[in-house]
């Protein structure tokens, strides 16, 4: 079964009608800082705050949101009370407007208070939504160690000026060497 298209915008005002405090994390997040990997989903990092919880509650109700199964296209029905979801650490989700991810506690971060910290408010799809700083994304990719997360990592330090951005093939391909220089080797007799 193939997902339906990611629609962001239906999601994310979904949730920022409900007033839902979250981190957009994961590929989307890194497609707003730069990167140019694709990706098929939504990631957040919602609070656990119960009043919270509740409205995430009343958002997932409102998005048409079911566990994603690939017998089931619009997703398995589930209880998705505030209570329900106080004991979860991921749910993969599927609405009409594209599949999307909960994880309560992402790989090396330290859930909602690590991430909120250094995000900043961005406006995203015609919404403002608080987007995981970089550093914490490359910082969660690399402790997921999954192989598309290390695809991933080279264009996000990049970004990041963590490592030195892609040289052009005239810079990369190296100057022949003089004659007499001594890097050169041993001198030929002719």
């Amino acid at each position: 079964m193939t997902s339906p298209e990611l629609l962001p915008g239906p999601i994310l005002e979904a949730l920022g009608r409900h007033h839902v405090d979250y981190v957009l994390i994961g590929g989307y997040a890194a497609r707003q800082h730069g990167a140019t990997r694709p990706t098929q989903d939504i990631d957040i990092t919602p609070s656990t705050d119960l009043e919270n919880l509740g409205r995430l509650a009343a958002a997932l109700k409102d998005m048409g949101a079911g566990i994603r199964v690939d017998e089931i296209p619009e997703g398995l029905a589930f209880d998705s009370s505030a209570e329900a979801l106080r004991g979860m650490k991921m749910l993969n989700l599927r609405t009409p407007h594209g599949d999307f991810d909960l994880t309560f506690a992402p790989a090396g971060v330290d859930g909602y208070d690590d991430l909120v910290r250094s995000a900043t408010p961005r406006n995203v799809d015609g919404v403002t939504v608080q987007l995981a700083s970089l550093p914490d994304i490359i910082r969660s990719k690399e402790a997921a160690g999954r192989q598309k997360d290390g695809l991933a990592l080279p264009e996000l330090r990049r970004l990041a000026g963590l490592l030195p951005s892609v040289q052009s093939e005239a810079e990369a391909t190296p100057l022949p060497r003089k004659r007499n220089d001594p890097r050169s080797g041993p001198r030929q007799s002719r």
